[in-house]
């Protein structure tokens, strides 16, 4: 991995000029932007709006590198997408949640995210090491799984460094078992006897795409459909504190083992820093609803660019390599995010 980054900024010297960094970019920039744009009008179709424009980027960018391969000379800004444009919209995503939100969902309802939250990544991870999953992989699929899909998956690669194919594993993984809790859960409405309360914050504490969990909560009316993407939201500003904790863990890890970085400083990732600082904006700044709602759209279409850049330079036949350890991991961890979470709505109803 450290090779391959090393690779990637030799693309683009630091000694060119402004002007020829960017024309060593935009191809690549073109590029992804262009399946974004593709991802997003593919959402208008019929039976398409419950997938999000992220999970359709990567499948349309995979589709392109293992049909006719990526251009050598996209490589770079592809590359740029895959990091930088990452990082700031996860930045971005701070403005989608504000502390009163939070409040909203009150002390136990945090409480059943939190605990969800982490009793999901550490089964995940500790079963990822008894059926011999590969650590990297274990802990995006914990972290797509347990705090919001794709880009829980992609931020948690900025600190574990797994390879692209795995943060392509763990995306398919996370939005296959997601996109069954989407279907799902509104049929178990009845069944289980929820209030749309209690339906709302199961559905905001466990299915893993906030586009996932509003196709589904909004099917037992408003104020589940209200309650559960405040749930989820409130969810998602909890990726802040794990992508920090496992840069420390990783930084102890190298230590330990005696890696290149011992006795380095855990890395302080600033988009965590900075989505963190949104949120804090967000709440004492009232913004207008129209400029509120495009930045939505904006962060959701610079999401899809640096998924788009993942699916490009993602093999099929690298993720064949991995096999079906990684799909019953995704498979196991979804039963328990839906299980787990729904003993405690219920508890606490």
């Amino acid at each position: 991995m450290a090779a391959r980054s090393h690779a990637s900024k030799a693309l683009v010297p630091a000694a060119l000029s402004l002007p020829s960094r960017a024309a060593a970019l935009w191809p690549g920039l073109a590029l992804t932007s262009a399946i974004a744009a593709a991802a997003f009008g593919l959402r208008q179709l019929p039976y398409m709006g419950g997938l999000s424009p992220m999970i359709l980027a990567i499948v349309i960018g995979m589709m392109m590198r293992n049909t006719f391969g990526t251009p050598a000379r996209s490589h770079a800004g592809v590359v740029f997408a895959m990091r930088r444009i990452l990082r700031f919209a996860i930045v971005l995503l701070g403005l989608q949640l504000t502390a009163a939100q939070v409040v909203e969902v009150g002390g136990t309802g945090l409480a059943v995210i939190a605990l969800t939250l982490v009793a999901t990544f550490v089964f995940t991870t500790w079963l990822g090491r008894l059926i011999g999953v590969e650590r990297g992989l274990a802990e995006l699929i914990a972290a797509g799984t347990s705090i919001c899909g794709a880009s829980a998956v992609i931020a948690t690669n900025t600190v574990t460094r797994a390879p692209d194919e795995d943060v392509a594993y763990a995306v398919a993984c996370v939005t296959v078992f997601g996109s069954i809790a989407m279907l799902v859960y509104p049929l178990l409405v009845g069944v289980l006897a929820l209030s749309p309360h209690a339906y709302g914050l199961w559905a905001g504490a466990s299915i893993h795409e906030i586009a996932q969990v509003v196709a589904a909560a909004y099917q037992d009316g408003a104020a589940a459909g209200e309650f559960g993407t405040i749930a989820k939201l409130s969810r998602v500003m909890l990726l802040a504190p794990v992508v920090l904790a496992l840069g420390l863990i990783a930084a102890r890890r190298t230590s330990w083992e005696g890696g290149e970085a011992s006795g380095a400083r855990p890395p302080m990732p600033w988009f965590v820093l900075g989505f963190l600082a949104l949120v804090a904006f967000n709440s004492a700044v009232a913004l207008p609803a129209d400029l509120k709602s495009s930045m939505v759209t904006l962060t959701a279409f610079l999401l899809s660019m640096a998924l788009a850049a993942m699916g490009l330079e993602t093999s099929f036949v690298k993720l064949k390599a991995k096999g079906v350890r990684p799909l019953a991991l995704g498979f196991a961890a979804f039963a328990f995010i839906a299980g787990f979470s729904l003993m405690l709505v219920k508890l606490t109803a």
